[in-house]
């Protein structure tokens, strides 16, 4: 493992994404990695990432990468 790891327990997978929940406005945003770890936010592998759900009633936004 060279990177972060993702925040899900028992995962050994690399992290490459950021998940950070806006609870004022019921949305779950979803990143690219962020260069540092946040004390607020998940760091997800790409199988988490891909499977990620939100509470009903609530929205999530996915930021792709820009190439």
């Amino acid at each position: 493992m060279d990177g972060r790891p993702c925040s899900r327990v028992a995962c050994t997978a690399d992290a490459v994404a950021t998940l950070t929940y806006v609870y004022a406005d019921s949305m779950a945003v979803l990143g690219p990695l962020s260069r540092r770890a946040e004390p607020h936010s998940y760091d997800l592998c790409a199988q988490h990432a891909e499977r990620l759900s939100a509470p009903q009633g609530w929205r999530v936004v996915r930021h792709e990468r820009l190439r």
